[in-house]
Formats: C-alpha cells, sequence, structure tokens
C-alpha cells in the first residue's frame, strides 16, 4: 500500500521544480528546465506512478490519468517561460508564468485527490 503522505511527497517535487523555474526568472539559478519525463514528477509518472495508483483502486487509477497532459503542458509552458525570459521577452516570460501556475493548481488538485484516496 502506499504510505501516508506519499502523494504530498510528489507534490513537493513539482513544488521544487515550480521554484526552480522561478528562480532562473529572477536570474537566481541556472536551471535550463527538462522534459517531462525527466522531473521527479515525470519520472514518477512515467515510472511506477501507475502502479502505485492501481493499489489503491480503479478511481485512483482513472485520477492519476489526468496528471499527463497538464504536467506535460506545465513544462512546455516553463520552456516558454525560460525562453522568453532569456530573450528579454518580460511580458511574454509573465504570460508563460501564469500559465505555469494554473496548472500547477491542476496538478495540486490531483495529487491532493490521489492522498485523499490513499487513506
Amino acid at each position: 500500500m502506499v504510505g501516508n503522505a506519499f502523494f504530498f511527497r510528489r507534490l513537493n517535487d513539482h513544488i521544487q521544480y515550480l521554484k526552480k523555474v522561478q528562480g532562473a526568472i529572477e536570474d537566481k539559478n541556472s536551471f535550463e528546465g527538462t522534459d517531462p519525463h525527466h522531473c521527479k514528477l515525470g519520472e514518477w509518472l512515467y515510472g511506477t506512478g501507475p502502479e502505485e495508483a492501481a493499489v489503491i483502486g480503479v478511481k485512483a487509477a482513472t485520477i492519476f490519468k489526468e496528471l499527463f497532459e497538464p504536467h506535460e503542458r506545465f513544462h512546455n509552458a516553463s520552456h516558454r517561460a525560460l525562453e522568453k525570459h532569456a530573450a528579454g521577452d518580460h511580458e511574454g516570460c509573465e504570460k508563460e508564468m501564469t500559465e505555469m501556475h494554473t496548472l500547477s493548481g491542476v496538478l495540486v488538485n490531483i495529487l491532493i485527490k490521489l492522498d485523499d484516496l490513499s487513506h
């Protein structure tokens, strides 16, 4: 069975990635982002995540599948934000950061639903 706070750890992985992108936009680090398969959340999504959600039940397995599309869109927006920042397009960067934060909220809500089902 999936342990207590398991999905919150995945949520934390996502938040840490978001903070790295934010830091790069603020010129506090040189983070360049990754593709959706190579962040901690993505490694789980495309690795052991499906089996771990299935262990909880059919509903969790179905909800789990909702993570893929917004996760990929989140990475696309983060890449665009970093590119626009590097090009000096502050308005375009802000637009992409807004999209990232919107998608982040979607991912967080799905992970919280999964966590609720795991108890």
